[in-house]
């Protein structure tokens, strides 16, 4: 994430596309760092006995801290197939004792049975989308009643300081579609849909992330980076 001269900006399906070759299964910025801590932190830390659900799964970062976490069954979902084929070859390792599968589709049309997760995961991906309240419904639909949904966005400041999800392909810097969801509509949907939100996690960069040349704003020192949700199923 950075405020620099403006990259071109493409959509998430163009931009996973290029990205996904060299995309790690692991928090490989100092956002993501942050994000990760945050979410982590929430996650129940035995998942033994939890089907668990990553929407917007990428290279499966959150399906490995699943299974790291004893999860049996962990099922991964990514608009992107370039992704999809990544997230394949990075959790190869894990098949062992553990049912895994992986996905094509939209955070929009989920390819998952109604209720059919204890846990489910969603991590900096509903900002792709313009709607707040489509993602949030199928996360929704998934999730049995009462179970929880951890969901995690960048923080709608970055978006008013001018910061963009960049990334390098080829030689070449792009951005990835991006749209701010403030509190406020968080709070309004989650309370339409029958999602309560049990905590809200804002954290900030740990200076020691960040690397000696990086070329970043410094504001994002002074100010919360990621906006991190506890949603709980109600009904």
């Amino acid at each position: 994430m950075q405020l620099m001269s403006h990259p071109a900006i493409l959509t998430p399906a163009h931009a996973y596309a290029l990205w996904a070759s060299s995309y790690p299964a692991y928090a490989h910025n100092p956002v993501m760092q942050a994000e990760e801590r945050a979410m982590l932190q929430l996650m129940p830390a035995e998942l033994k006995n939890h089907a668990v659900l990553d929407a917007g799964c990428g290279s499966g970062r959150y399906m490995v801290h699943a299974l790291q976490r004893y999860a049996v069954r962990v099922r991964g979902v990514d608009l992107s197939p370039e992704m999809v084929d990544r997230a394949e070859s990075e959790l190869h390792t894990y098949r062992a004792g553990a049912k895994i599968e992986l996905s094509q589709g939209s955070l929009t049309s989920l390819p998952i049975p109604d209720a059919w997760a204890d846990l489910a995961i969603c991590g900096l991906v509903v900002g792709h989308l313009e709607n707040l309240e489509q993602p949030l419904a199928e996360l929704h639909r998934v999730t049995r009643p009462g179970g929880v949904v951890l969901c995690s966005d960048v923080h709608p400041i970055g978006h008013a300081l001018g910061w963009v999800r960049d990334f390098k392909a080829g030689g070449q810097r792009y951005a990835v579609q991006h749209t701010q969801h403030l509190y406020g509509h968080w709070h309004a949907t989650c309370a339409a849909l029958g999602l309560q939100i049990e905590q809200v996690l804002e954290p900030m960069l740990d200076p020691a992330d960040i690397p000696v040349d990086a070329r970043f704003d410094r504001m994002a020192l002074q100010v919360p980076v990621a906006l991190v949700f506890q949603l709980r199923r109600m009904r």
